[in-house]
C-alpha cells in the first residue's frame, strides 16, 4: 500500500509510518506541494498510490473520476502529527480492506 500525504499532513508521517506502509511518500518529496488538486490526484493514480488528505476535494474528484487513485480522508480537525500517526495505525485493516476491495474508493476516517 503507497501512500501519498497531502500537503495537509506532515512529511514526517512517511518516517514514522515507515513500518507498516514503507513505500509512503508527502507531495513535498515529490515536487507535489504546488500542484493543483487534479494534478496531484493524476500523479496519485499514475504512479500507483492512494491519497491520504484532510482535503474533502478529493472525495468529490473521487466520485467524479472515479478510481484508482483511492482516498483516505482523515475527517478530525486540527491536531497533532502524532494524533494522525495513530489514527493510521489505528485504521490500518480498514486501509488494507480499501486497498484490496475493488468496489470501494473512499475510506473516511473520523
Amino acid at each position: 500500500m503507497r501512500l501519498l500525504f497531502d500537503q495537509n499532513l506532515s512529511p514526517r508521517l512517511v518516517e514514522k509510518l515507515i513500518d507498516i506502509f514503507p513505500e509512503s511518500s508527502h507531495v513535498y518529496f515529490e515536487g507535489l506541494d504546488r500542484a493543483s488538486d487534479i494534478e496531484m490526484w493524476l500523479w496519485a493514480k499514475s504512479h500507483g498510490f492512494s491519497i491520504v488528505t484532510k482535503d474533502a476535494d478529493f472525495s468529490e474528484l473521487n466520485i467524479l473520476r472515479g478510481f484508482p487513485p483511492k482516498i483516505i480522508w482523515i475527517g478530525i480537525g486540527n491536531c497533532l502529527t502524532q494524533q494522525i500517526e495513530d489514527t493510521l495505525r489505528m485504521n490500518f485493516e480498514a486501509i488494507k480492506r480499501l486497498h484490496e476491495d475493488q468496489e470501494i474508493g473512499i475510506l473516511v476516517i473520523q
